[in-house]
């Protein structure tokens, strides 16, 4: 009798897989795949909105710290502005300090000659003097008694006697002056 009760419990319209899967028959199918669509809808807007939340934590901490950086650029550009200025400042300083004591004591064996002006140099053995104002690459230097156009930059060896070397460099020259650096020193025996 037992058998009967079963027999008649799956005769009486249930199906074996039971009432969960009546939720899935032909005329519930419709509504669950709606619900199934609108699940996956959801989710998917839900991440899109929860990744533009997240972006945009993101973007406003990397915006203030652009900002940070932009500020900090701008103080070390003035700090370097500063610092250029007060460069340029010593610079101006030493040069004029320089051309002060370059004018008080000028360097060992350096001499300005004024135009027609004469100089005994190398420790007497020279005498040395500018004729006329310069011309535009070269200077007229009487020399001894000898007189020899020179370049900027050029060197004249001259030997006033047997026994002594001089060198005479015209280091520059403007309308003014010419700079000479004259040694003397004894003659290289050969």
């Amino acid at each position: 009798m037992k058998g009967d009760a079963v027999l008649d419990r799956m005769q009486s319209g249930r199906s074996p897989k039971g009432s969960r899967w009546r939720r899935f028959s032909a005329e519930h199918r419709a509504t669950t795949i709606l619900i199934a669509i609108i699940i996956i809808v959801g989710i998917l807007i839900g991440g899109h909105l929860y990744g533009r939340y997240l972006s945009s934590i993101d973007l406003a901490e990397r915006e203030a710290q652009i900002e940070q950086l932009r500020a900090e650029s701008q103080k070390q550009k003035r700090d370097i502005d500063s610092k250029s200025q007060q460069l340029t400042a010593l610079q101006d300083k030493l040069t004029k300090t320089q051309a002060a004591l370059d004018a008080i004591m000028p360097s060992a064996h350096t001499y300005n000659i004024s135009p027609n002006q004469t100089l005994i140099l190398g420790d007497g053995h020279l005498t040395v003097g500018m004729i006329g104002p310069p011309a535009n690459d070269s200077v007229l230097l009487n020399i001894n008694g000898k007189s020899q156009t020179v370049a900027a930059g050029q060197t004249l060896n001259i030997t006033p006697d047997p026994a002594t070397q001089c060198r005479i460099n015209l280091q520059s020259f403007d309308v003014f002056k010419a700079v000479v650096v004259a040694t003397c020193g004894a003659a290289k025996a050969q």
